[in-house]
């Protein structure tokens, strides 16, 4: 029903993005201001025994930097599909080495496994063609439909009855065979909502386990973008072999990317064995929101931050764990796309001093800044192992580095008219051949656009 969306509906779907948000370059930003820290006794966080370093490098990789990555171009998505469609998708991607065995032997082997129109978030698989380095879409080749889409939480999750929701993929070997892990959440939820869980490959026979509720963590914090660990790192982690985070816009989720190791269920009663790995703030017992302080933030934070995808990158001796997502540059407020700020106590003043609501397509309010870029950021694996050791606090760790994606976009710009708020959505990586797969959203119309990037051996 959301396969054709007229002008109209993208204006309430728009509202509803910003009604959920009430309450630059190639270097790393400079560091913020320190304050005191929080007052209030903080949650008692489980920590995984401490397991030795498989590796001697462990505590001090070889990191991979933004110039051992060559961009190769891009494909599109294919536009005649069957359940849904790639209109508005972006939310949720993984790579499948077991995929499309038949597929020419071109260098891109394996599928892609990803969430379509993000009001229905069902799954399709997709071949891989060669990319094309074009800035004409017309010339790009188009993946071919593996598996239609399918809804894999076995009905578990209704996107329909919440509001605008998101979510996270994550394919994970299991002897042999391969599981596809996800993850579900949406704008305002209650701490005890499930949200992870697995399927199979067969996409037509999902055999879905969950919803699971995900440890003792914030559902604003872990719910979104997921993705392996590798080896040796996860046994350095103590046996953890995926990761779950959430960067929600604003303040409830913490000054920065979340991001937990976890353990899948043996049981299938819910996940418990978590541990942090980045954490801008503290999770209190129960608590919604991440208290934070200024001490405890990314460098250069905004709440008009938005972060949609990662994976934790592997090259030989070199690594990194990278968050893709749209950064917030120069001003940055709460209020409306044309610039005018909302005070949130506003309205509780006598008279009420809220500023005249702007007319369409400003009139949604929410967090804006005065520009955007498509970026890659890079963390050191070690300082998040050290985190789960006990060794560094959760917001220590800051990225080394940020990769400007923009140069590589087709549409490198904000269209608040189109329900276009993101630049770039999710991302996945093929390992064995060190390809990583990056959706740049509404760049072919309404559908996505993948590029295709390599890392250098």
């Amino acid at each position: 029903m959301f396969h054709h969306i007229n002008k109209q509906m993208l204006v309430v779907l728009s509202m509803l993005l910003w009604a959920c948000t009430l309450g630059q370059t190639s270097q790393t930003p400079n560091a913020p201001d320190v304050s005191s820290a929080p007052s209030e006794t903080a949650l008692a966080l489980p920590q995984p025994a401490t397991a030795p370093a498989t590796h001697t490098d462990l505590n001090a990789p070889d990191l991979i930097q933004p110039q051992h990555i060559t961009y190769l171009g891009a494909f599109r998505l294919p536009a005649d599909t069957q359940g849904s469609s790639w209109e508005y998708s972006g939310q949720g991607l993984t790579y499948s080495p077991r995929g499309d065995v038949s597929g020419p032997d071109d260098g891109f082997p394996g599928s892609l496994f990803g969430f379509g129109h993000d009001r229905e978030m069902l799954v399709s698989e997709i071949s891989i063609p060669a990319p094309v380095l074009s800035r004409n879409i017309e010339d790009l080749p188009v993946a071919q439909t593996l598996q239609p889409f399918q809804d894999i939480s076995g009905g578990a999750f209704a996107p329909q009855e919440v509001e605008l929701p998101h979510g996270g993929l994550a394919y994970l070997e299991d002897g042999e065979r391969g599981h596809i892990y996800f993850a579900f959440g949406w704008c305002f939820q209650e701490f005890e909502d499930t949200s992870h869980g697995r399927s199979s490959t067969d996409l037509s026979h999902p055999q879905a386990e969950g919803l699971w509720h995900f440890g003792e963590y914030s559902p604003y914090a872990s719910n979104d973008y997921l993705f392996a660990i590798p080896e040796p790192w996860a046994s350095a982690l103590g046996g953890y072999p995926l990761a779950s985070g959430y960067a929600r816009e604003g303040p409830w989720s913490g000054a920065g990317p979340a991001l937990f190791a976890f353990r899948p269920p043996a049981d299938g009663s819910g996940i418990s064995d978590v541990v942090p790995l980045l954490l801008y703030g503290e999770q209190l017992p129960g608590a919604l929101d991440i208290v934070f302080s200024e001490d405890r933030r990314m460098t250069d934070y905004q709440d008009a931050d938005h972060w949609w995808g990662g994976a934790w990158l592997t090259a030989g001796e070199r690594a990194a764990v990278v968050f893709v997502g749209t950064k917030a540059l120069h001003r940055s407020w709460y209020g409306f796309a044309n610039g005018v700020e909302w005070d949130y106590a506003c309205a509780e003043q006598e008279p009420p001093t809220c500023p005249e609501v702007p007319e369409w397509p400003n009139d949604d309010r929410g967090y804006w800044a005065e520009d955007y870029q498509a970026q890659l950021i890079f963390y050191n694996p070690a300082d998040l192992v050290a985190v789960a050791r006990g060794e560094m606090d959760s917001w220590e760790p800051q990225p080394y580095a940020v990769l400007n994606l923009n140069d590589y976009l087709f549409d490198p710009q904000i269209h608040v008219e189109d329900y276009k708020r993101d630049l770039v959505g999710a991302m996945a990586f093929d390992r064995e051949n060190g390809l990583i797969y990056i959706m740049e959203r509404l760049a072919d119309e309404a559908r996505s656009v993948v590029h295709v990037f390599r890392i250098a051996p």
